[in-house]
């Protein structure tokens, strides 16, 4: 456990959302761009997904939240809060690696949207075509 009123910081991506997070012992006060979590994400299954990697290793209550959030849609910001969360716990204890590996949390996911390409009306999708 770090020592008291010590901050652990993670960074978290997600498409085009970044997140830094910090991580300080406390009762369970979250905070996401100095609104609480439940007022910011107003989404249950954003407010759940951005809180994930705390209850999968079972220290809910045990920490302080703070992260501040820019960029993308809300359920971006969620996932990149969530890796920012998981990569702060790192800090707090490396023995929690393999449970939050297994689950998933520290793998940043690479999807982003494909670009717009010219002579095409989208990323993939074409003009019309017609023969004559």
């Amino acid at each position: 456990m770090p020592a008291e009123g010590a901050l652990l910081y993670g960074t978290g991506r997600r498409k085009s959302s970044v997140a830094r997070v910090w991580l300080s012992p406390g009762d369970g006060k979250m905070m996401v761009n100095r609104r609480p979590l439940q007022e910011y994400f107003s989404r249950p299954t954003n407010q759940t997904l951005a809180v994930q990697p705390l209850k999968a290793v079972g220290i809910e209550g045990k920490f302080d939240l703070r992260a501040n959030v820019g960029g993308g849609g809300l359920t971006g910001q969620a996932g990149a809060v969530r890796l920012g969360i998981a990569r702060a716990l790192l800090a707090v204890d490396a023995s929690l690696r393999p449970s939050l590996r297994k689950a998933g949390f520290l793998t940043r996911d690479p999807r982003v949207k494909e670009r717009k390409k010219y002579g095409q009306k989208g990323a993939r999708a074409r003009f019309q075509f017609s023969k004559r």
